[in-house]
């Protein structure tokens, strides 16, 4: 088990020992532990990338930081305070969209303010400023169903940001994306991390992405999920190709082997 925190600096973000426990429906059906005993720390300013095989407890996790599920053994701390409830200072992105059709971008960027007490005259010229930061100036007007598939992750990204988290928490915000737009998208998340420097929490499925955009990698075994490694990623300016593609193979080697390992010692699971 990977320790939760290490001496130094307080974690921006802090689980430790968290289980997950879920009671299964149907009589006699038991139970089900998605996670078991996971511990990770983010410092402030990190942008970590989280990456396992589908059904480890990666989204579970991401839920008990954002304080949308408590967990049934662990802690949560936030700049070393508990969390009790929902995580104020986290953004959360999903995979799936979650802009309202019914209000157009500027809108949607706007909403959070809004629903803050904000007064339009101060969000409105807030929400253009993040549209424009995201490369959409001009396009205020348009409703999601109006949209490419980027452009509604860059109007998610702004509806997020304009809020100001101190922790973002993204579960594979690109994983439905076709393989250009996510690197664009890639790329212009690690842009908008350089410049502010927010604390980040990314779940992914593809390693090659876990790569490119987190400065350190966690390893997630299969079900029920623990931190099983934690590696460090490798420079984003002028990266060596072949290093990259030895730390992809290490990465799909060490995950391979935890799933085999799995399969071993629950055939039935």
């Amino acid at each position: 088990m990977i320790p939760a925190s290490s001496p130094g600096p307080t974690p921006a973000l802090a689980l430790d020992g968290i289980t997950c426990t879920f009671g299964a429906k149907g009589a006699g059906a038991g139970s089900y532990t998605a996670v078991k005993d996971a511990s990770l720390s983010v410092a402030a300013g990190e942008f970590v990338s989280v990456v396992g095989p589908t059904g480890c407890g990666k989204s579970t996790l991401l839920n008990v930081a954002a304080g949308l599920l408590a967990p049934s053994a662990g802690t949560v701390r936030i700049d070393g305070v508990p969390l009790s409830g929902i995580n104020e200072h986290a953004g959360y992105m999903f995979q799936a969209d979650a802009l309202m059709p019914w209000r157009n971008a500027l809108a949607n960027v706007r909403a959070g303010l809004e629903f803050h007490g904000t007064a339009n005259a101060e969000a409105t010229p807030r929400a253009r400023e993040w549209l424009a930061r995201v490369g959409l100036a001009g396009f205020e007007d348009r409703f999601p169903h109006q949209l490419s598939g980027g452009m509604r992750k860059r109007v998610s990204l702004a509806q997020m940001l304009i809020l100001d988290p101190q922790l973002l928490l993204m579960d594979e915000p690109f994983a439905a994306l076709d393989a250009l737009t996510r690197r664009k998208m890639q790329d212009e998340l690690l842009q908008l991390w350089d410049d502010t420097h927010f604390t980040v929490l990314f779940v992914t499925h593809s390693i090659p992405e876990a790569i490119k955009i987190g400065s350190r990698i966690l390893l997630l075994s299969p079900h029920p999920g623990q931190v099983k490694a934690e590696l460090n990623s490798l420079p984003r300016e002028h990266g060596d190709p072949a290093q990259a593609q030895a730390l992809e193979r290490r990465i799909h080697d060490m995950l391979f082997a935890d799933t085999v390992e799995n399969e071993e010692e629950h055939p039935h699971a």
